[in-house]
């Protein structure tokens, strides 16, 4: 689910629990409770490792769609592409399902619409993902092709330097976006020379890269014994441990060079201060924040009802103060990234050229309050059930579970966390929210990028001493 789509259901659910929402909103008579109060609940896991070191997760839902769900994840991800090779994974991601030892490509996406199924993988920072699904009455055949897929990818010539031309080409698009290069910056301004602050793409890196580096990052990558397959669904557990040994059971152990992991990065505060000069833009990027904790952190939680009252979705500060109230920008937000190896917390804005410089004093501002303030008990009371409410509905259906599960354990966290999370933002007090504040909001400690037109740049003097360059 993007942002955007997470915004507007959470903003909904927060209507729905208040009574100022009800009387601004008028709903159906019929309309079921609201639910967010409820547990969310807590699948059974069939957890597995099979002789050669995979992990396999198996979720039934009996009463369900007559639908299976696999989700196959491996650990590594873009921050592990050599540096002169950036753009690497997403490229062997993409061309995973573009030809096998046995499929040609025609036959794969023949087989897929015979079968009712979708395939699809994707490269994130730390781990990449290959998902299948489709009916349970075909639950065999798809996840034989899903093995294939896998196990078994050519990488045709052809193929790669198709998906060579696309990125490209998106990379072109992407970087006339103001925010996509606010957002490169930002990364290296926070996490330095970490890889996860230098793995962005060039047109340079993408030009280099051949089939014969994808074959031998897949055989790095696509092991065993760093796999885990998540199946979800109307199946029989018994029966789907089977299918799964019988497709996966024999794929051999990697040999050869392995993958290194990602370090940890830095959570030291070296505030930095970039601007990109864009000539003729008409908005400012602004992009404020600083390194934070990693994805197993007990200070989660905490964390995400702290980030959605600063800056969650359409009733934060951050968004209330900057829209509402002065009109500076369609939407401000607010919130941590953790990964799991390291994080960071941004504040974003996209502003008119004139109130760049007051928009920076407005976040800072926003960022002090929350150190300085304790948050009222209504705004505590909004963002957890904000957060509840959002966190039930995306792991409502089987196909989510799958596709959070897998995350979880990318992320180096238990799957039990699953089941616990609505209940740990629930316990969140007005004092954790302070003292999350306390810890990461500092205004002092925050690195400040903007990307926008030459004529802003004498706005961004009471901020700091900007380092400037032309794009």
């Amino acid at each position: 689910m993007n942002r955007i789509a997470t915004i507007i259901i959470g903003t909904l659910l927060t209507l729905l629990a208040t009574d100022s929402g009800a009387k601004t909103l008028p709903l159906p008579k019929d309309l079921p409770p609201y639910g967010a109060d409820k547990p969310i609940p807590v699948p059974r896991i069939d957890k597995h490792t099979l002789a050669n070191g995979m992990t396999v997760w198996i979720v039934v839902d009996a009463e369900g769609v007559p639908k299976v769900n696999y989700v196959l994840a491996v650990r590594g991800g873009k921050a592990s592409d050599p540096r002169t090779q950036n753009g690497l994974s997403d490229i062997m991601a993409g061309a995973l399902e573009e030809g096998t030892r046995t499929r040609s490509a025609r036959q794969i996406a023949q087989e897929l619409q015979a079968l009712g199924a979708g395939l699809g993988a994707a490269a994130g920072r730390e781990g990449t993902t290959v998902t299948a699904g489709g009916p349970t009455s075909n639950a065999a055949g798809i996840l034989a092709l899903l093995a294939d897929v896998v196990r078994n990818p050519i990488f045709p010539e052809a193929e790669i330097e198709l998906a060579k031309t696309n990125a490209q080409q998106g990379l072109l698009a992407a970087k006339a976006d103001p925010g996509y290069q606010a957002g490169v910056a930002f990364d290296r301004a926070v996490y330095g020379d970490h890889v996860y602050g230098t793995g962005e793409p060039t047109a340079e890196t993408i030009a280099s890269i051949t089939p014969q580096m994808a074959r031998e990052l897949h055989a790095r990558r696509f092991r065993p014994e760093r796999a885990l397959l998540v199946v979800s669904g109307r199946a029989d557990a018994g029966q789907t441990l089977k299918l799964v040994k019988k497709y996966f059971g024999d794929w051999p152990r990697g040999s050869g060079p392995v993958e290194a992991d990602v370090p940890a990065a830095a959570r030291e505060v070296t505030p930095a201060r970039v601007f990109i000069a864009r000539e003729g833009s008409v908005q400012s990027a602004i992009r404020v924040g600083r390194p934070a904790f990693n994805a197993a952190d007990p200070i989660q939680a905490k964390a995400d009802v702290a980030e959605t009252i600063l800056g969650g979705g359409f009733g934060s500060r951050l968004f209330d103060n900057l829209r509402e109230q002065k009109g500076y920008t369609y939407g401000a937000y607010a919130g941590f990234g953790a990964l799991r190896n390291g994080g960071s917390l941004v504040a974003a804005a996209d502003v008119r050229n004139e109130v760049t410089g007051p928009a920076i004093g407005e976040i800072n501002r926003e960022f002090q309050r929350m150190v300085d303030e304790p948050v009222s008990a209504d705004e505590l009371a909004r963002s957890q059930r904000y957060i509840a409410g959002v966190y039930l509905f995306r792991n409502q259906m089987r196909g989510s579970v799958a596709g959070s599960l897998a995350n979880l354990w990318l992320e180096g966290r238990a799957p039990e966390e699953l089941g616990e999370y609505v209940n740990k933002v629930r316990a969140v007090s007005v004092a954790d929210v302070q003292d999350v504040a306390r810890k990461y909001f500092r205004p002092q400690d925050q690195s400040i990028v903007v990307v926008g037109d030459p004529s802003v740049a004498e706005q961004l003097k009471p901020y700091g001493s900007f380092g400037s360059s032309a794009k």
